[in-house]
Order: structure tokens, then sequence, then C-alpha cells
């Protein structure tokens, strides 16, 4: 039993419509999903994803209204976005200095060529190369050209007043492995890894005691989840209970299981299964079309319709 790599991650927006145009129009995601928050049925749940919606592709927002993110520590601090080749990371840069979006430039950074660089909310991303390594598919419909396009998530960089407490649930609970350090700014970072390894399975770990803890806010990320499968979901349900660590229960999101619980330093994690996946309601090519609700939000349909802004 282990966990397989990054399943999705989702952050916070306060501005649906306009991330809505930033992830499709400006980074080529595909909408894969468009539903709502299923604990706050006013807020969109979008999922944004690759040609296929790949678990390990998807990245999500819950629409609130709320300020913007208080940057600091015990916060997940920028998600990484894989490309295939050096050659994508050259038209990313052309992309994004065109659109006058602000970004690092191309730099070396734990022996990977990447790119910074914020969405208009602040949200921090980095795009990696990760040399067309491991699946990912294409969208026909998408404005960046099939080359070009993200492939999926990772790594995944969070930052911990107190490293070696998160590290006790990375390597003990969750079984991840150590995989290497590198220094980033003088800081150390802990790099960690699932599965089979590489930039979509892995967290890279900061330690940081000067700053204060973050605050969420839209900008900012909510929680990160890790794959699992449908036949494991419930030994790691068990596992967690051995090691006294306080969860949600199993949760079924109908597209996904879920099992939620926070580090001890306070970011919130979810374990989430690869099945039944997004094609559970709606054919493959035309997912995100029109709004999917679960089958017992289903019969609200009209009133939740009548409180959602067009996107």
């Amino acid at each position: 039993m282990q966990l397989n790599g990054i399943h999705h991650l989702t952050a916070l927006t306060a501005n649906a419509k306009a991330n809505h145009h930033f992830y499709t129009q400006i980074l080529g995601m595909r909408l894969v999903k468009k539903t709502v928050n299923q604990d706050d049925v006013l807020a969109y749940h979008l999922f944004y994803a690759d040609g296929q919606a790949t678990p390990g592709s998807d990245l999500t927002f819950f629409d609130w209204p709320v300020p913007h993110e208080r940057r600091g520590t015990n916060s997940i601090i920028r998600t990484g976005l894989r490309v295939g080749s050096e050659s994508s990371l050259n038209w990313w840069a052309a992309h994004l200095g065109a659109l006058k979006i602000p970004h690092s430039g191309i730099f070396l950074r734990d022996e990977r060529l990447s790119i910074d660089f914020e969405d208009f909310e602040g949200q921090r991303f980095s795009l990696i190369n990760d040399d067309g390594k491991g699946e990912g598919y294409s969208w026909d419909k998408s404005p960046v050209p099939a080359e070009h396009q993200i492939r999926g998530l990772g790594p995944i960089t969070l930052s911990v007043s107190r490293l070696e407490r998160t590290d006790v649930i990375l390597r003990g609970l969750l079984q991840m492995r150590l995989a290497r350090e590198y220094n980033l700014a003088a800081t150390k970072v802990v790099v960690y890894e699932m599965g089979g390894g590489g930039p979509r399975a892995e967290l890279h770990l900061v330690g940081n005691t000067a700053l204060q803890s973050a605050h969420h806010g839209a900008g900012g990320v909510h929680h990160v989840a890790f794959r699992t499968t449908l036949a494991d979901y419930h030994a790691w349900s068990d596992r967690l209970t051995e090691f006294q660590v306080a969860t949600s229960g199993p949760v079924d999101r109908f597209y996904f299981r879920s099992l939620y619980f926070r580090e001890p330093n306070g970011i919130l994690f979810e374990l989430a299964t690869d099945e039944p996946g997004f094609t559970a309601d709606e054919p493959l090519e035309s997912l995100g079309e029109r709004l999917s609700l679960p089958p017992f939000l289903e019969s609200r349909r009209q009133e939740i319709e009548a409180n959602l802004k067009p996107l």
C-alpha cells in the first residue's frame, strides 16, 4: 500500500469568471468539471486538468468572496505545473511575456529548468520541465499548442515552522521516501517522493520559523490531495486511526472518495481515490460544459443554478 503521487490541489479564488478565463485561455487547461463546493453550494468548485482529466493533473478552485491570502509559513507556498521540454519553457516565457505577466525567466532549481510566475490573485506557480516523462494528454481545444500544454501537477512546495513534525507524518504515516535535499536562497529544502517518484510525485518541504502562519484567502491554497485507489481506501482510513490522527472519516465526493486530515503544522491533506473519475456523470468529450451535481444535490439543481453567476 502506497500513495502514487499528487492527485489534485485545491486553491481559492474570489473571482470565478476571471479565474476561468486565466486557466483556460492563458494557461490553456481544460475545465473538466464545473460543479459546486459540496459543503457550500453557493460557491463554484472548478476543476482544470489535462485533455483526459487524468488524476494528478487537477488544479481546482473554490470560489469564495474572501480577502487576499496573508502569506506566511504553515502553508502550501508554490504549485508545480509540468511541461514536457526546455522548448516548452521557452514558449511559455515568450507567452507570459507577451501577455505582460511577470515571471522569473528560465532558471535551474533542484537540477530542473523552471519558470516562476503568479496568476492575477497572486497564486504562486512554477512551470517545471519533466522531460515528457509519465502520462499527459493534450486538449484539442486549448489555445496553447499541444506540445507545450501543461501536463499535470507537481512538485508541491510547503513551508512549515516545525519541519521535524511534518517529517514524522510524511515518512511514518504516509510512507513517503526521503529523496534528497537542496538549497534555495540559503534555505534547505527537503524532498519527499511517492510511488514512482519524479516531479508529479514529490513534496518539497521548507522549514521556516521566522514567519507568522499564513491566513487563507484568495490567491492561496486550501489543501493538497495525494493519489490512492478504491482498493486501498479503507486501509488508509484504518492506518490514520491507528496513528491516532483526527480525520474527516470517509467522504464520498462522487467523482472520488476522500479522507481529510491536518498534519501537525496545520496544513490540510487529503487522500483521494483515482476512481471513479470525472466521467462518472458525463462523457469525456463534453466534460465541464454544464453544471455537474452529485446525485445527492441533483434535486436542488434549480436553486443552486439560480445562485451561481455565469462564467
